[in-house]
C-alpha cells in the first residue's frame, strides 16, 4: 500500500529508521492526516467517485489547510512535513520521496504545470509555477520562486530561483541534519 510507504519514507526522515516503531510514531506526526486524505481522494479518483473525491478534498482543506488536486500524482514517500498553505495543482505529476514545507505552491501558468522528479525537496514558501521540470535529486529553498526548470542534483533558491550544482554532504554532516 502506497500509505504505508509514505509513512515509512517520513519515519526515515523523522527518525532515521524504516523499523515498526518509528513508523508508527510518524502517524502521530504533523502532515500525516494531509498525506492520508490526498491518498484517500487518489483512492476515489480511480475508482471514478469524483464526488466522494471532492469531500475528501475538502476534509483536507478544512482540517489540514491543505490543497491538493484531485488529479495531481505523487509517487510512494510523499511527506507533507507541514501540511498548512500547502496548494498543488491537479495537472501536477511527482515521482518518489517527494517532500513538502508549508506554504508551497505548485502551480499552473498558462495551462501549463511543472512536473517533478524523484527525491525533491520543497522549502516552506516555495513558489513552484508554468510549465518546467524539477528534475531527480533537487532542492529548492524556502521562499524561492521557480520559473525556469531545475536540472537533476541542482538547488533552485532566490527570487527568482537561481541554479546551483548541490555538494555532496559527507556523512558526518547528513548526521547532523
Amino acid at each position: 500500500m502506497i500509505f504505508i510507504e509514505d509513512l515509512t519514507e517520513k519515519a526515515r526522515l523523522y527518525y532515521k529508521s524504516d523499523s515498526l516503531i518509528p513508523i508508527l510514531k510518524a502517524v502521530l506526526l504533523d502532515g500525516t492526516s494531509a498525506v492520508a486524505l490526498y491518498r484517500l481522494m487518489r483512492f476515489f479518483v480511480v475508482l471514478r467517485l469524483y464526488p466522494v473525491a471532492y469531500l475528501v478534498q475538502v476534509a483536507n482543506k478544512i482540517l489540514n489547510q491543505c490543497m491538493i488536486g484531485a488529479r495531481a500524482e505523487f509517487g510512494p514517500g510523499l511527506v507533507l512535513i507541514h501540511p498548512c498553505g500547502v496548494i498543488v495543482n491537479s495537472a501536477v505529476r511527482a515521482g518518489s520521496n517527494v517532500r513538502i514545507e508549508s506554504g508551497v505552491v505548485i502551480g499552473n501558468n498558462r495551462g501549463a504545470c511543472p512536473s517533478i522528479g524523484s527525491n525533491v525537496f520543497f522549502g516552506s514558501g516555495a513558489k513552484i509555477i508554468g510549465d518546467l521540470r524539477i528534475g531527480d535529486d533537487c532542492f529548492v529553498g524556502a521562499n524561492a520562486v521557480v520559473t525556469k526548470s531545475v536540472p537533476d542534483g541542482h538547488l533552485a533558491i532566490g527570487i527568482p530561483a537561481q541554479n546551483r550544482v548541490r555538494r555532496p554532504v559527507s556523512a558526518e554532516a547528513s548526521a547532523d541534519l
